[in-house]
């Protein structure tokens, strides 16, 4: 469980700051105060997830799946520092859409393993999908 929460330890390479405050921002973009909360609930359903595919054989059987929720974590991690710290939303768009196919590959890969471990990260491939809108529109809004 503390392997799926340590993604969010990139946010110490960069944060929301000046430069995002300034941000020609649409009316849709959440408030501040709702990314704690939500990530936390979906940092815990990516662990529950983990732990459900990793239990029917561990990494010796579950190697693809297991080995994709990797990817997609470290792509989870590495958007932070390029978005917040970097201050580059452009790169990090095509890296949040890098994360939103690998995520979208886990679920196939834990659909076939146990099928309640990919219900638990479509709530999280959704959050991606609308970070990623929200992440094209501030790149576009702001060039």
């Amino acid at each position: 469980m503390l392997f799926a929460f340590s993604a969010s330890l990139s946010a110490a390479f960069g944060g929301p700051d000046a430069w995002y405050n300034d941000l020609a921002k649409p009316v849709w973009n959440p408030p501040g105060w709702i990314f704690g909360p939500v990530w936390s609930l979906l940092y815990g359903m990516m662990a529950v997830a983990a732990w459900q595919v990793w239990q029917i054989g561990g990494w010796r059987q579950q190697r693809r799946p297991l080995g994709l929720f990797v990817l997609q974590w470290v792509l989870n991690a590495a958007w932070t520092p390029l978005f917040f710290g970097l201050h580059r939303p452009g790169i990090a768009l095509i890296e949040i859409a890098a994360l939103w196919l690998a995520i979208s590959l886990t679920i196939h890969a834990f659909w076939r393993v146990r099928r309640t471990a990919a219900l638990l990260l479509i709530p999280y491939w959704l959050w991606v999908g609308f970070a990623s809108g929200l992440n094209a529109t501030l790149w576009w809004r702001n060039p």
